[in-house]
């Protein structure tokens, strides 16, 4: 069972993952990222452990390439 401590709220997994809390939202209702509600608020909540999968996920997609000749 997953306990409460496990999650965030928006305005912290924002400030994770560095983006406004407006594109957390549209990047969750898109399924972009991984987000529950609190059963007893309704409150967006997002888990650390998937904040970080995500992260991971976007860090492979933008490396850098090593094939570039620096000017």
């Amino acid at each position: 069972m997953t306990k409460l401590n496990e999650y965030v709220q928006i305005a912290e997994a924002a400030e994770i993952v560095g983006v406004s809390q407006n594109t957390l939202r549209a990047w969750a209702e898109q399924g972009k990222i991984p987000m529950h509600r609190n059963p007893a608020n309704g409150y967006r909540l997002f888990r650390q452990t998937d904040l970080d999968r995500f992260l991971q996920k976007t860090a492979r997609a933008v490396k850098p390439s090593r094939n570039k000749k620096a000017k």
